[in-house]
């Protein structure tokens, strides 16, 4: 009976050895990743398996095309995910996780109805930092809404959105998620606004989003460069082309990489790779 014990307890040491030398490979890669072509990211992602949603996200966060003319954390979208890890349920179930546990913020964008970026909450936190700044007010009261913010709405409402009457009112416990931080006022309120951090829903002006300031020219380069990918490979006769020529052009509409739509379109469905024997091919699904 013991020397089975002994046996099993070697047999999980070793198995645990193996996982953290697999880790620290896996680790290494993603450290190294900007070095990859395509190909080798493909190759890299399919080795991710359901339960890898955070090692994804850290890959497209190294990832993240570097942009001259605007300030802004790397964040990776939600169809992004779904391209390099096939099941979505459970990637959104781990989305969920890593947001309760205070890791990342979800956002929703304006760019579809389903579309939402995911950034790190340290990311997103050192983004407001930024903003803030730069911030042009006569009061010197006013920028405490910044770190008030960040102390008490932030880390309390962790969904996309919150309620104006969530701001002022008192809510469970008589505790406001704002009024625990001091006393707000309309002004301080527009000033979030102003800086890009929340956004009012346009269906029910009660309720703001939480946003990600300095984004909106980077959303319109979503939807441009989306649409250039797509209508330059339906003109092609086949509607494909293989993945390591379609990698080397350079969109005309959006400031973000290739790679970057090529992977939110395949998320999205709209697009499809597979192996041929030259290579990879990316083919138009639906427009």
């Amino acid at each position: 009976m013991a020397d089975k014990q002994g046996s099993s307890s070697r047999s999980s040491s070793a198995d645990k050895k193996r996982k953290r030398v697999a880790d620290s490979d896996f680790n290494s890669q993603i450290d190294n990743v900007d070095s990859f072509n395509d190909e080798e990211i493909l190759s890299l992602e399919k080795s991710l398996t359901f339960s890898d949603t955070l090692v994804a996200l850290r890959m497209m966060r190294a990832q993240f095309p570097k942009l001259e003319k605007v300030s802004v954390k790397p964040f990776i979208l939600r169809s992004q995910l779904y391209s390099s890890i096939k099941d979505r349920t459970q990637v959104d179930r781990e989305l969920e996780v890593l947001k309760r546990d205070k890791v990342l913020r979800v956002f929703k964008l304006t760019t579809g109805q389903d579309d939402h970026a995911v950034m790190f909450l340290e990311d997103y936190i050192h983004q407001i930092d930024t903003v803030s700044k730069k911030i042009e007010t006569r009061k010197e009261g006013d920028f405490a809404v910044f770190g008030w913010f960040k102390s008490h709405v932030i880390m309390s409402k962790l969904e996309p959105s919150v309620a104006h009457e969530e701001l002022f009112a008192l809510v469970l416990l008589q505790c406001s998620l704002l009024s625990a931080g001091g006393k707000v006022k309309d002004e301080q309120i527009s000033l979030l606004v102003n800086a890009g951090i929340l956004t009012r829903q346009l269906i029910d002006p009660n309720i703001y989003w939480f946003a990600i300031p300095n984004i909106g020219s980077i959303l319109k380069g979503i939807s441009q460069g989306r649409k250039e990918l797509l209508s330059f490979l339906n003109r092609r006769k086949f509607k494909e082309m293989m993945l390591s020529s379609l990698e080397k052009k350079r969109l005309r509409f959006s400031s973000l990489d290739m790679r970057f739509h090529l992977r939110d379109l395949i998320g999205s469905g709209h697009l499809q790779t597979f192996q041929s024997p030259t290579g990879i091919v990316v083919r138009v699904l639906k427009d």
